[in-house]
């Protein structure tokens, strides 16, 4: 399917994957009021096609869906070099908590329940696009303990057996880490780290928090990032 016009040549791009004909008409109407260029996928494979063909600047993402649900797309657009750091949206109408952590854990960015508030759609769209931009600067490389923290790849590298190897993070995680690994030994509690990484305007619970801080230590071990009993996290600041 072609993307929507746009008045603006440079208008963001969001890929609407949903099989629901009334909530795909609803959010390109919306979308598009707002200036927004619109791209339709009506089932898992083909948003994997779109996005790929397409690289759209954000990707709204049911999850009950013909051919493939959404969590295996979530998980095949974060493991696409291409798309592993574009903004995901996941809305649908899965709405218990298990769900929402299952969805998070996927990579996605944010998670939204049907029925869904327009406005609330709209700001949490143009947060996320917000906080992508930021991360477009060239990142430098951050060396902390026996890590090696890239910003530009997304990537952390330390010597295991004598070897420089390389973990790959999906992008809140990674923006998760460096925040913390760039402020050694200070400790934050779970709403400043979701003010700092995922923005002041964006609508995500604390437990947002420890799901991305668990999958963080279970790619790179529980010796990095501190529970602060009762606040919240910090970076340890000497090796153990």
């Amino acid at each position: 399917m072609v993307a929507s016009p746009a008045t603006d040549p440079d208008a963001p791009l969001v890929l609407i994957v949903d099989d629901e004909e009334d909530i795909v008409d609803l959010l390109q109407y919306n979308l598009e009021r707002e200036g927004f260029a619109t791209l339709v996928a009506r089932n898992g494979a083909e948003a994997l096609e779109q996005a790929e063909a397409e690289r759209p600047n954000l990707i709204i993402l049911d999850i009950m869906m013909p051919v493939m649900d959404g969590i295996e797309v979530c998980r095949r657009l974060r493991q696409d070099a291409r798309l592993r750091t574009t903004p995901i949206l996941m809305l649908t109408a899965l709405g218990e908590e298990e769900d929402h952590v299952r969805g998070l854990e996927t990579g996605a960015d944010i998670y939204l329940a049907k029925p869904i508030s327009v406005p609330i759609l709209l700001s949490q769209v143009r947060a996320l696009l917000r906080g992508a931009r930021r991360h477009e600067t060239p990142p430098d490389l951050l060396k902390i303990l026996d890590l090696e923290v890239d910003r530009d790849r997304y990537l952390v590298y330390r010597e295991e057996g004598g070897e420089r190897v390389s973990i790959r993070f999906p992008r809140k995680e990674f923006e998760l880490l460096y925040f913390l690994a760039a402020h050694p030994g200070k400790v934050f509690t779970r709403q400043e780290l979701l003010d700092q990484v995922w923005g002041r305007d964006v609508y995500v619970v604390d437990r947002t928090v420890d799901v991305h801080v668990r999958k963080i230590r279970e790619k790179l071990g529980s010796e990095y990032i501190e529970t602060v009993k009762g606040v919240g996290y910090k970076f340890r600041e000497r090796a153990l």
